[in-house]
């Protein structure tokens, strides 16, 4: 693996940025008028979350996402080539003292975020100029790229968390006080989250963040990676979010989870080209998670049942 990142630092130096910008460019244009699919769920997206804009303005936004989604993939690997002497020339970081403030609390970070701009350049400015982070992440389909993503991060000292058995990976780091940083933008089937209003309707999101904190008393913060008009990246860290701990947890678990997610809707209401609207983000309905309890109440009885007979259900 040590050739395979020596071959990607040989092609970063070869390859010029302006002509990998083009290539992504060009990417995106393809996908835009191609994958319709995608395109569609964008507009119906948008048109719900921005019912003031007109069809052209969406058809922008929808253009921007396609390019800002590109950019992030090809401009990816560019990250094995940063230091602390170059760092400055690709991302300006504000807010950086909430993150070293929270380090040396010792009671852990949880950084949230959403794939908006290139949060990977969040990540490796991070790790350059503090302390490197811990990346939660989907495992990828294919190894190929799963092992090619987890390489570069590594590079820096980025560590790699999956999303599969979450809590018992991240508690342990959290007691250590280090950083973990997760992508909390996505939908979540009706069983792993809680609705919360997202741009006027209701969108089920992870409560991933909020039990952890809940337990751990872990500091909570957003952190955004904006691409700027010239092609470099603003870094934003915000101050610790208030986890809201009155005793009532599903309560409390709802009232911070919107919390969060208030805030990344703030931001991508700012920079709306930057977040990937190609997502089915509403696609889990409150009728489902209203039959899920159903269904849970309705099996209580049997499994308290097998409990008590020492059967299993």
């Amino acid at each position: 693996m040590n050739f395979f990142i020596q071959t990607i630092k040989a092609l970063e130096r070869i390859v010029p940025r302006p002509l990998k910008r083009i290539f992504a460019v060009c990417m995106a244009r393809v996908a835009y008028y191609f994958m319709h699919t995608h395109k569609l769920i964008a507009l119906h997206n948008l048109s719900r979350s921005f019912p003031d804009k007109s069809t052209d303005e969406l058809l922008q936004i929808i253009k921007e996402t396609y390019a800002n989604f590109a950019l992030t993939f090809v401009e990816f690997p560019s990250i094995v080539r940063l230091n602390k002497k170059n760092i400055h020339r690709h991302v300006t970081v504000k807010g950086l003292e909430h993150y070293e403030n929270a380090l040396r609390e010792g009671r852990g970070i949880l950084l949230f975020t959403a794939h908006f701009g290139n949060w990977e350049f969040g990540n490796a400015a991070l790790a350059i100029l503090s302390q490197a982070p811990h990346f939660m992440a989907r495992r990828l389909d294919s190894p190929f790229l799963e092992e090619f993503s987890t390489s570069l991060r590594r590079v820096l000292g980025i560590g790699n968390l999956h999303k599969a058995n979450a809590m018992r990976m991240v508690l342990p780091l959290l007691r250590k006080g280090e950083a973990v940083i997760l992508l909390i933008d996505q939908n979540v089937a009706a069983r792993e989250g809680v609705f919360i209003d997202f741009f006027g309707r209701p969108a089920c999101a992870t409560t991933g963040v909020a039990l952890m904190a809940m337990h751990t008393g872990a500091a909570v913060l957003p952190v955004f990676t904006t691409r700027m008009q010239n092609g470099t990246y603003l870094t934003e860290i915000g101050p610790q979010v208030e986890t809201v701990k009155t005793g009532n947890r599903d309560k409390d678990l709802l009232t911070n989870t919107q919390s969060y997610n208030k805030i990344i809707e703030d931001h991508v209401r700012k920079y709306p080209g930057q977040w990937l609207w190609l997502h089915r983000r509403w696609k889990t309905r409150p009728v489902q998670a209203r039959k899920h309890t159903h269904f849970s109440q309705a099996a209580r009885p049997a499994r308290e049942a097998g409990r008590r007979t020492g059967g299993v259900n």
